[in-house]
C-alpha cells in the first residue's frame, strides 16, 4: 500500500525533499571548530546563523556538536519536536534550506523516518532548548542520489535548535461516545495501540463532513495554528477498502493544521480535544474531488478514525 500521508499536507521542506534555496552566504575565511564548520554570525538560540565552509575532508561518522546547552528534557525516540535549523553542504557556502526566513518551525517525530537518518541519529539525547550542529555523512543523509540542489555524495551541515518535546502516548483514551447512527461507521474503541476496526455500512454516505468523538479526551482542545501528532486509518467508503493505515507502520504522522490541504481532515480535527478518537466521513468536495489520487478514485468519499494524540 502506497504512503498517502504525502497528499494530506502541503510540502514543508528540505528533509524528505528539499525546498528552495537560500541566497544567503556564509564566510570562507573563519577556521573549523572541533571537526565541524564554525558559526560566525548568529550564534544564540533563536538567531539565524551563518556558516563557514568546511575545512579539509568532512568527517566519515555522523557528528554532533553542542554549541548551546538547554535545560530541557533529553529527546528520546518517538517524542514529537518543534526545531528551527539551517543546512548547507559541507564544501558549499550557501544553505540550501532554512526554517528561519520562512518563520515557520520545522514539527516532526522523532524517530519515525519523517526525516533524513541524520536527524533521527544525531538529535536523540540532546536537550530541549539547546542548538546543536550535525554533520551528516552521505549514507545517512541523501547518498549517491543526491535531492535537489544537493549534490550525490554530499556531507551535510545543520545548525538546529531545539524548540520543544512532546511526549507521544501509544493511543487515544477518553470516555466512551455512543455511535448509534446506524447510517455511519462504526469505529472500535480498544485502546491497545493497535489500529481500530473500522467498519462502514452498505448504505449512501452522507453528503456533508462528519467529524464525531469515538473516545472523548478531557485534553486541549486544537486549534488551526496548531501542529498534531496522529495515529489514523484511512478508508474509502465505497467497497470499504483501506488506502493508508499509520498503525501498520509503528510511525505517527505530523501535520501543521494550517499546511493541510484536505479540507475535510482539517476542518474536522480543528476544536476536537488532544487524546481523542474521532470519526471523520468527508465527502468528495472536501476531499480530493474530480480528481484520482493513487489508490483513492475521483469523487470518493473517505473515512478516516484518528487518534490525536499530542499537539505542538
Amino acid at each position: 500500500m502506497r504512503r498517502i500521508a504525502g497528499l494530506l499536507v502541503a510540502p514543508l521542506l528540505l528533509l524528505s525533499a528539499v525546498a528552495c534555496g537560500s541566497d544567503d552566504k556564509a564566510s570562507d575565511s573563519a577556521s573549523s571548530k572541533n571537526g565541524v564548520p564554525a558559526i560566525t554570525a548568529g550564534v544564540k538560540v533563536g538567531e539565524k546563523p551563518t556558516l563557514s565552509k568546511g575545512k579539509g575532508d568532512p568527517p566519515k561518522e555522523l557528528k554532533t556538536e553542542v554549541i548551546s546547552e538547554g535545560d530541557g528534557a533529553k529527546l528520546k525516540n518517538g517524542d514529537a519536536i518543534q526545531v528551527n535549523y539551517l543546512g548547507q553542504s559541507w564544501d558549499s557556502d550557501k544553505p540550501f534550506d532554512n526554517s528561519f526566513d520562512r518563520k515557520q518551525p520545522f514539527d516532526l517525530t522523532l524517530g519515525a523516518g519523517m526525516v533524513i537518518q541524520g536527524w533521527d541519529k544525531g538529535l536523540v539525547g540532546q536537550k530541549v532548548g539547546s542548538r546543536v550542529e550535525l554533520v551528516i555523512p552521505p549514507e545517512l543523509g541523501y547518498g549517491e542520489q543526491g535531492q535537489g540542489d544537493i549534490k550525490p555524495n554530499a556531507t551535510l551541515v545543520f545548525v538546529v535548535d531545539i524548540l520543544k518535546a512532546t511526549q507521544i502516548p501509544a493511543t487515544a483514551k477518553g470516555t466512551e461516545v455512543a455511535q448509534d447512527n446506524i447510517d455511519l461507521p462504526k469505529v472500535g474503541v480498544k485502546t491497545d495501540g493497535k489500529a481500530p476496526t473500522v467498519t462502514i455500512p452498505k448504505g449512501d454516505p452522507p453528503k456533508k463532513l462528519v467529524s464525531n468523538y469515538v473516545l472523548e479526551s478531557d485534553g486541549e482542545v486544537v486549534k488551526e495554528s496548531d501542529s498534531v501528532v496522529v495515529n489514523y486509518v484511512g478508508m474509502i467508503w465505497k467497497g470499504a477498502k483501506e488506502f493508508d493505515n499509520t498503525y501498520s507502520t509503528g510511525k505517527t504522522q505530523t501535520f501543521p493544521l494550517s499546511q493541510v490541504t484536505l479540507k475535510g481532515l482539517k476542518t474536522g480535527l480543528i476544536d476536537k480535544k488532544v487524546g481523542s478518537r474521532v470519526l471523520l466521513v468527508i465527502p468528495p468536495d472536501q476531499a480530493f474531488g474530480d480528481q484520482q489520487q493513487q489508490a483513492i478514485p475521483k469523487n470518493s468519499t473517505l473515512v478516516f478514525a484518528v487518534d490525536i494524540l499530542a499537539k505542538v
